[in-house]
């Protein structure tokens, strides 16, 4: 019974090793480039592959998977087959874009950038290739073969990249070029190698109740009995590509901006990109697990519905006072990073990337970034509570006004990085996420205004707390003009101390002023346990 949960558990783990290996690789990779190239690999060339395969496959991802369990797969399957040549059809369209309609770079700071356009776009059209074997593999909850040939696939790029920027660092956009190529491949074939060994033993497909029996089954297949394609499939197909098209420009806005409209050079799009994938880091690994997880318990604790005096208020004192203690942590982590964060971006980059990074606009990028992930910590907790509790009808005119405010978001990252460089994307992200959360907070406060729970209470923090997070804000900032980062190691290790010692009498503060948090956490941590044991 308790088998998917070691299986989630080891994926867990998988991932997040995969995520170190990937940080400690770019971190050595970095030390090698130059801030142009950074920005045109990252940033340009990496939005034409994104581009060219999010047009391509994301309508018949999502209409081939939303099928249910009765259908002919011959015929899914050939709708499948489809994104090849339509990603041959972007990847022309968009590489004519990227070269003759957006700014080239200067061909003596980053060379051969035709071939970079020519090679990622053969990229996307290669991954393309195993998108039938994909769907079938998450039609069939194959989750580990997911997780396994994606980290397979990036370490085996990032180790690539690395050996030919350390032999062959005049190659320049040559290596990313290639590595990109062969991280499509070697994705591809991970999912080709699986299922021809999977199809060639007939007890797993016994176990397995596929769909195919052999490895020729995946190909495309014509008869003259029924359709090439399920047309409702296809129609369905159609309605989610014109939706796609607009989540597209929404999710890379940032990169869009960068690239069309020509506001910051290609040096300090690199720098940006570099500082917003560290900066989002703690985001994804930490709160954003939270949030799922206690989404979750939201959801099934909570009625829809049903207001707060209509429901059990057990379960609503229960939800009220988990409510609290997650608001209460999402702040003081939030809290400890942008105070310590403040006083470390420069170090921290320094360390990570070299004078490339600490140089210039990295550490104040960081900083604004800092700030974002608070807004990012408590949004998280809010919004988790409010999808949880909000009936359908609320949740349409939230995702309206959600696609209202990422237009928005648009035109005001524009002009904010017109006015004050790159951190006015990060200042356009901490407004969004101010209307987000400030939504969030109206909703919770109405949905328990006629009772006597306050979970809102979990965004005070007591005076004494508070003094402590402004003392060691003061403290650790004092100690980076005197120590950090240009007096040698020995000033650097003190300015570490200096924090450390801060950090530990801020915890110790927390842990003597926040009694209901210390006791959440600890049942949480003694549930999981306990479950640990059972399983």
């Amino acid at each position: 019974m308790h088998k998917p949960d070691l299986e989630a558990s080891c994926e867990d783990y998988d991932h997040v090793l995969f995520r170190l290996m990937t940080f400690v690789l770019n971190a050595f990779i970095l030390r090698f480039l130059s801030k142009e190239i950074v920005g045109i690999v990252n940033v340009r060339l990496t939005l034409l592959y994104s581009t060219t395969v999010f047009l391509a496959r994301e309508a018949f991802r999502k209409a081939c998977l939303s099928g249910g369990a009765q259908r002919d797969w011959s015929q899914t399957l050939n709708l499948l087959w489809l994104t090849v040549p339509l990603g041959v059809f972007w990847s022309l369209f968009l590489g004519w874009v990227w070269l003759k309609l957006l700014e080239v770079p200067d061909p003596d700071v980053v060379p051969h950038y035709g071939t970079g356009v020519v090679l990622f776009g053969l990229s996307a059209v290669v991954e393309l290739l195993g998108e039938p074997f994909w769907v079938l593999a998450q039609a069939h909850m194959f989750i580990r073969l997911k997780v396994i040939a994606e980290s397979l696939s990036v370490i085996l790029r990032s180790v690539l990249i690395a050996l030919l920027v350390l032999w062959l660092p005049h190659l320049g956009l040559y290596i990313f070029s290639l590595a990109q190529l062969f991280y499509t491949a070697v994705l591809v074939l991970c999912y080709v190698f699986y299922f021809t060994k999977l199809l060639s033993s007939p007890e797993s497909i016994r176990q397995q109740t596929l769909p195919v029996s052999r490895i020729t089954d995946l190909l495309p297949s014509v008869t003259g009995s029924r359709a090439f394609v399920n047309w409702k499939e296809a129609k369905l197909t159609w309605s989610f590509f014109k939706q796609s098209f607009l989540k597209q420009i929404l999710t890379e806005g940032e990169r869009y901006v960068m690239t069309f409209f020509n506001i910051l050079n290609f040096g300090d799009q690199g720098v940006y990109d570099i500082v917003n994938n560290l900066g989002s880091l703690v985001a994804r690994l930490i709160f954003q697990p939270v949030e799922e997880s206690f989404y979750l318990f939201f959801a099934k604790v909570l009625e829809r519905e049903k207001d707060a005096t209509l429901q059990k208020q057990e379960d609503i004192a229960v939800a009220a006072a988990v409510l609290e203690s997650l608001l209460k942590l999402a702040l003081l982590a939030g809290l400890t990073i942008t105070v310590f964060g403040f006083a470390y971006s420069h170090l921290a980059l320094d360390i990570y990337g070299g004078t490339m990074l600490s140089s210039g606009s990295g550490p104040v990028l960081l900083r604004s970034y800092c700030l974002y992930v608070l807004l990012l910590a408590i949004n998280g907790v809010t919004e988790c509570f409010t999808f949880a509790a909000m009936s359908k009808e609320e949740v349409d005119r939230y995702n309206f006004m959600m696609l209202a405010l990422s237009s928005s978001f648009l035109v005001l990252s524009y002009l904010l990085t017109r006015w004050c460089g790159s951190v006015g994307f990060i200042l356009a992200n901490c407004f969004n996420m101010g209307i987000r959360i400030t939504q969030s907070l109206c909703f919770i406060h109405h949905y328990y205004l006629g009772s006597p729970h306050k979970p809102l209470a979990g965004l005070h923090l007591t005076p004494t707390l508070f003094g402590v997070f402004a003392l060691a804000g003061g403290i650790t900032g004092i100690s980076e003009v005197f120590l950090c980062c240009d007096r040698g190691w020995p000033a650097r290790l003190a300015h570490i101390a200096v924090g450390v010692f801060c950090l530990g009498v801020t915890l110790g503060t927390a842990f003597l002023t926040e009694t209901k948090l210390i006791h959440f956490l600890r049942t949480q941590l003694g549930v999981s346990r306990l479950t640990g044991k059972m399983t």
